[in-house]
């Protein structure tokens, strides 16, 4: 294969691309200058407190907003472009529906601005809804089966992309379960997923990728495992037959070691280093067992990760 080719398999597996975004309302920067690249396939999860700036970056990528500096790329196109548009699907966190229009009609008129949508029956299975729903108008759908129908619309183009906005808020636990179940099935079909959520266990246990977004900027972008392991403090725990103040005092004494705490009858040791620390403790022959590593939670490695470059734009 000569580079010309290379090249052009690589750009064809890009589908979304922004290069040094900027948007600004009057005096504000709600994003400022990033720039991050998601291939085919990818199930990536777009992270960060309140106006960290994840809705203007969503917007910009779906075409409502028009960044103020820097380019946002869609396979290679303009967001708003209707080629473009033809092969996205988007979930919004609000679900609105039209009034006097049934279920099933709905689906009809959805999977008909497409020209080539997915079948009908797929559209059914994708709401979970029964068919005496399928008869029912949308806006009488509970909050979470109008979650449900959401998605189906979203899906309604058969996208190769699609956007999720906080899309399992109102859902049950099962329904949650189910509507991971087909995201992940989604991904395995070659397509890519872009999604914000509050829940961050959902990001740790679903995306292969996380953006984490604090005051405009990209906070952290990574596996989840790699954003945790940006957690300055870890922790290891064990048990041990010879637990004392003697021996938690000869913990606090190892260099590695930053405090010391029991807790749910085990006992745990904060440290900067894992390694240096686990190692200390053999050195001196200390009586643990069971030991166990922890390399943090991704909740942690939010707080720490938005806290920490809040304080450094503000010192």
């Amino acid at each position: 294969m000569n580079a010309t080719n290379a090249n052009a398999n690589t750009n064809a597996n890009i589908i979304i691309e922004m290069n040094h975004v900027t948007k600004s309302f009057k005096d504000k920067k709600a994003v400022d200058g990033i720039s991050f690249q998601i291939a085919k396939g990818s199930i990536v999860a777009i992270l960060g407190p309140n106006g960290a700036g994840k809705t203007t970056a969503l917007s910009m990528m779906l075409g409502l907003l028009e960044p103020t500096e820097g380019t946002v790329r869609l396979f290679g196109g303009q967001p708003k472009d209707r080629k473009i548009r033809e092969r996205i699907g988007t979930m919004l966190q609000e679900v609105n529906f039209m009034d006097k229009l049934k279920v099933r009609e709905l689906l009809a008129l959805f999977r008909s601005y497409y020209p080539a949508p997915l079948d009908m029956d797929s559209l059914i299975e994708l709401t979970g809804l029964s068919k005496s729903d399928l008869n029912r108008y949308g806006e009488k759908l509970s909050g979470g089966q109008k979650r449900s129908l959401g998605f189906a619309l979203a899906m309604a183009g058969n996208p190769e992309l699609v956007f999720f906005d906080e899309p399992t808020v109102g859902l049950d636990i099962a329904a949650r379960r189910r509507f991971w179940d087909h995201v992940g099935r989604l991904a395995d079909e070659g397509r890519t997923i872009l999604f914000t959520t509050h829940y961050l266990q959902e990001a740790d246990d679903i995306a292969d990728r996380i953006l984490l977004f604090n005051q405009g900027k990209l906070a952290a972008d990574g596996t989840p495992e790699q954003i945790k392991f940006q957690i300055v403090k870890r922790t290891i725990s064990f048990t041990s037959n010879e637990d004392s103040p003697d021996l938690r005092e000869r913990l606090m004494k190892l260099p590695p070691v930053l405090d010391c705490y029991d807790k749910d009858g085990r006992i745990y040791v904060s440290t900067d280093d894992t390694d240096e620390a686990l190692a200390a403790i053999f050195a001196e022959q200390l009586p643990v067992h069971d030991i166990r590593i922890d390399q943090g939670r991704l909740d942690e490695a939010f707080e720490q990760l938005t806290m920490s470059a809040g304080e450094a734009k503000s010192s």
